[in-house]
């Protein structure tokens, strides 16, 4: 299958029923995508479709084949993007884990909402962090907002 990861072309040998999260992580090394609950649950494995975050646990690596995925690895160019300035900022990672999930699906989110309420936050990111950071998250997202986030 020839897939676009961090807009870079990748050819990759995988059953068509394979968890796109296996083939990021087995297939070509992209670590950076967390094993969770492997129920689409938690978010730890979310990524970028076609700017959609998804929960890459349960995404058939064929059903994503022709689009463009964006990893962790993909969210920063030659400098760190918005958000991950915002995160260190404000100290938004506790143990960790979730963080590349939670910054995904922020990044989807102020790709279609530059200016984002807490409720929109609330109702966007469903990541589940079990350290407890959400407050930290939401201080993040919103000072990214000010900085320009949502560029991918």
């Amino acid at each position: 299958m020839k897939l676009t990861i961090n807009g870079k072309p990748v050819a990759v040998r995988a059953e068509p029923n394979t968890p796109l999260l296996w083939v990021l992580r087995d297939e070509l090394g992209l670590l950076g995508t967390k094993f969770g609950c492997g129920i689409a649950a938690c978010g730890a494995c979310t990524v970028l479709v076609d700017g959609e975050a998804i929960r890459s646990c349960v995404m058939p690596v064929s059903a994503i084949e022709g689009k463009a995925i964006t990893t962790i690895e993909g969210l920063a160019n030659e400098t760190l993007h918005p958000l991950q300035r915002a995160w260190l900022q404000v100290q938004a990672p506790q143990c960790g884990y979730c963080q590349s999930g939670m910054l995904m699906a922020s990044a989807a989110l102020l790709q279609k909402n530059a200016n984002p309420s807490d409720q929109d936050i609330d109702d966007n990111i469903t990541n589940i962090c079990r350290c407890g950071t959400y407050p930290r998250v939401r201080a993040a997202i919103h000072l990214a907002a000010k900085n320009g986030g949502g560029k991918v």
